[in-house]
Order: structure tokens, then sequence, then C-alpha cells
């Protein structure tokens, strides 16, 4: 069949439609879409230097380039799911590859940091893309099917944060700044297009209106927690800014909880959250997160590191790229695989396996950092063991939950997994960053610590992955969630 053509299929909401485009179309355009948001969150990550001297900024306002990013994604996936859930996947997926295309289009033009912090926020709204995503595949893929897209997908996300990393550098060095944001811009451009024309609307809606209190409470505890964590490093961890955020944060997570308990039509169902199978992917996924993001982060600044020091490597932006890619391509490897192995081992132990060799290779990488070619096997070893837990989350949470709940219950779990990488990132720069010499440069045994405890992080995650329900138990949990829909 020709791209774009249409058949007959049968949808995930089980109906013949004649007029549905072909699940393979509309997964090629959500592979797009995923791909580009998960590289805009890492491809400043490496040249924030740059930045920095192409405003003439100051390093702590730089940094709000990836804050701004974060906080607004933080915010917008849950809500964006939900809007999805409720609106229709289709049109909210325009919207947030819309989103993504002109925050990059005011970045790459942007006259002043404030301007580019400003587009990252737009960009942010974006993450959307991520929910939806699961909720399409879901809809619109052969049953047998979605386990296998799921799985993509969600390797995709990490994959991209990797390949962000890797191709920042060539980027710059060949096209300039700009292209950073020139290049998403015309990618996920096309993506909106193609989405507008060919994904189909969603055959499963969830019934009601937006509220409007929990979306807002909603925001607000989260932006309080990750903007104290994300300074924490900055301000100090016991600082009264950072204390007062963490408090604040408390108090409107209990009243929104509270709120969303006694809603008529809450924003996140409290009963799906406190099912088995959504709340032990939900911790396994913080953890994973925290390990994850934050060694992407720093490992690039380790092999960065000059050669004086007398355990850098001394390595070009672009050099520690190629370093980090076998974790990138092991990654997505494990996207490819990790479906048929959860056919055939069960996707707990997929998860469980996967933390493991991620710690495996997180302590090795605490004791073996000054060889290239070391680095290279054990840089592989942490993508095979991320790339297996992180495809496999999206759908364990997925088969935990009813068809219409698809996309605000991924939404949460991506936002966890975000919550998971922001303390993961504080951490670690709290740790590298107590440990210097007398020319600020941070000593090796700021990072042998910190890779250490994101290996020890990992390994809490695999025990956390042994709660995780089987398959029985979630379908038994998901009917029983999904009956006062149908009332």
């Amino acid at each position: 069949m020709q791209p774009g053509s249409r058949e007959p299929q049968i949808s995930g909401s089980g109906t013949p439609d004649a007029a549905r485009t072909h699940y393979l179309l509309t997964y090629a355009i959500l592979a797009v879409g995923v791909a580009s948001f998960a590289l805009m969150q890492s491809m400043t990550v490496p040249v924030l230097p740059r930045i920095e001297e192409q405003f003439d900024s100051t390093q702590s306002t730089t940094t709000w380039v990836l804050t701004a990013y974060l906080l607004s994604a933080s915010v917008f996936t849950p809500i964006i799911g939900r809007l999805g859930d409720t609106y229709g996947k289709h049109r909210m997926m325009v919207f947030s590859l819309l989103c993504l295309s002109l925050g990059s289009l005011v970045a790459a033009l942007a006259p002043t940091i404030g301007v580019l912090i400003g587009a990252r926020v737009i960009m942010g709204v974006g993450g959307g893309v991520l929910p939806l995503a699961f909720g399409i595949v879901r809809d619109e893929f052969p049953a047998q099917r979605v386990g296998g897209a799921v799985s993509l997908v969600s390797s995709l996300m990490a994959v991209g944060f990797g390949a962000g990393i890797v191709i920042a550098g060539p980027i710059v060095n060949t096209f300039g700044y700009a292209w950073l944001f020139w290049l998403p811009f015309i990618i996920t451009g096309i993506a909106a297009l193609g989405a507008w024309r060919f994904i189909p609307e969603s055959p499963v809606r969830t019934p009601g209106r937006i509220p409007v209190l929990p979306a807002i409470l909603l925001a607000g505890w989260l932006v309080a927690l990750l903007l104290g964590l994300s300074q924490a490093p900055q301000w100090g961890w016991t600082s009264p800014a950072v204390i007062g955020l963490v408090g604040v944060s408390v108090v409107l997570a209990a009243i929104w909880v509270r709120v969303e308990r006694r809603i008529a039509v809450p924003l996140i169902d409290m009963k799906m959250m406190r099912l088995r199978g959504v709340w032990t992917t939900n911790l396994v996924a913080l953890l994973v997160g925290f390990g994850m993001y934050a060694a992407f982060g720093f490992l690039p600044q380790l092999l960065q590191t000059p050669e004086s020091t007398g355990y850098g490597l001394g390595a070009t932006v672009t050099s520690s790229g190629l370093l980090i890619l076998p974790m990138a391509v092991a990654t997505f490897v494990c996207g490819l695989v990790a479906a048929p192995l959860s056919v055939q081992f069960g996707a707990k132990k997929v998860v469980v396996s996967g933390c493991v060799m991620a710690s495996a290779g997180l302590a090795l990488l605490a004791g073996f950092h000054g060889s290239r070619i070391a680095l290279l096997g054990i840089n592989g070893l942490i993508g095979f063991g991320i790339g297996l837990a992180f495809s496999s989350l999206a759908a364990l949470i997925i088969a935990a939950v009813p068809a219409e709940q698809t996309g605000v219950a991924s939404g949460m779990n991506a936002n966890i997994r975000t919550i998971g990488g922001s303390i993961g990132s504080a951490v670690m720069s709290t740790i590298v960053t107590s440990q210097t010499d007398a020319s600020g440069l941070p000593l090796e045994s700021g990072y042998v610590i910190g890779f250490s405890v994101l290996a020890a992080m990992m390994l809490i995650a695999a025990s956390a992955g042994l709660l995780i329900p089987g398959l029985a138990e979630r379908r038994a949990s998901r009917r029983v969630v999904a009956e006062p829909a149908r009332v």
C-alpha cells in the first residue's frame, strides 16, 4: 500500500472504519513528534556556555533555558493528555506540534535571552505529544501491535534525549547556534501538517468538561516543587526560598488531591492513581527518571573535564557526544526488542532486569571513566538497561487503565518521570559542585559519589519493580476503575 493511502481496518475501539489512515503512517507522524520533543529537551544542555556567550548573559540566567522548558512541560503534559481524552487526541496533537514549531521559530529568532526563555515555555506545551501518542496508538493500532508501538515510542524519548546531546555540537559547529531551533521548527511544522491531514479523530473519549480549579492547583504545586528542586544547588537545600517552595508545593498538592477526590469530574482520577498497577509503575518511573536524566546530564560534563585535573578526558562537545552515542543506540535497540521480551517473559521482569543492568553500568562508570574504550562499552550497557526499563513503563500504565484514561494516565507517568529527573539532576549537581579544586573544577570524588548514588537509585527502582502486579491483576483493576464511566 502506498504511503498516505487508506484501507479498512479495525481501530483500537474495535470498529471497522474504511476512512481511517493506515496505522503505520499515523505511527510515523507520532514518532517524529515524540522524537522532536525529546531532542529539544537535551540539545541545549551541552551548548549552554555557547548560549551564554551568544547573549552575553550570566550562567544563572542561562540555566533558565532548561528550567523554563522543564516547568512548562511538567505543567502541560498531563493537562494536554486530559484534553486529548476529552476533546480528541487528533486536534490536541496538532496543537502540541504547532506549539513545538512556534516555540522553535521564536527561539531561532530570539534577540535576547529573555525571549529565548519565553520561547522555551511555548515549546514545553508540546510535551503533550507523549501522552497523546500513547492514546492514539491504543486507538488506532491492531491490538497485537499496541505493545510494540508503545515500547518504541517510549524508547524514542530516551533515545531523543541522548541523541540531542550527541548532535548538538555538530549542528552548532557546522550551521551555527540558531539551527538548534531552525531544524526542529521545520521538522515539527511538517509533522503538524501531517497530523492535521492524516491522523484520525479519537474514537474513544472521556465525557465531561475540564475542571479549572484542579488544573490550577496541579500547575501550582508542580511549578513550586520543580522550581525549588532546580534552584536548590544554587540557592542551597536549606535556604528559605527552597524550603518555602517545597512547603508551598506540599500544601497545594494536598489541596489538589482533596479537590480531585470531591469534584464531580476530576482532572486526574484519584481512584485510578491508587490502582496498584498505576502507583507501582509511577514509583519505578520516578526512580528511573532520577537515574536516567542525571546520568545523561552529567556524563558530558565528566567527559569534557580538562585533562589537567588528572581524571578528565578533555573531550570537545562533539567528541563527548560520540562517546555517548552507544547509550542512545542501545536505548533505541531496546525499544525494538522490549515488546517481544515482555510477551516472552513479562513486562515486569523486563523492567526489573533493565534497572539492574543500568545500575551495573552506572556503578562501572563511577569506577572506570578514564578510558574512552571502556566508556563506549559502559555507556552501551547503561543504554540497554535504561532502554528496557523505559520502553516498558508506558505499556504497563496503559495496560492498567481504561482506554478513555490513557492520555491522562500516561501524561502523569511522564510527569512523574520528569519530577524524578529534576530531583536526580539537583542531587547530582549538589554532590558534584560540593567538591571542587582551587580552580573551581569538580574533584573526581564528586563524580564517583554522584554516579554511585545513581547506581543505587536504579537498584532501588529494580526493587520497586517487583511490586508491579501481574497481567491478570492489572486487567481486573482496570475493569473496576472503568465501571463508573459506563454508568
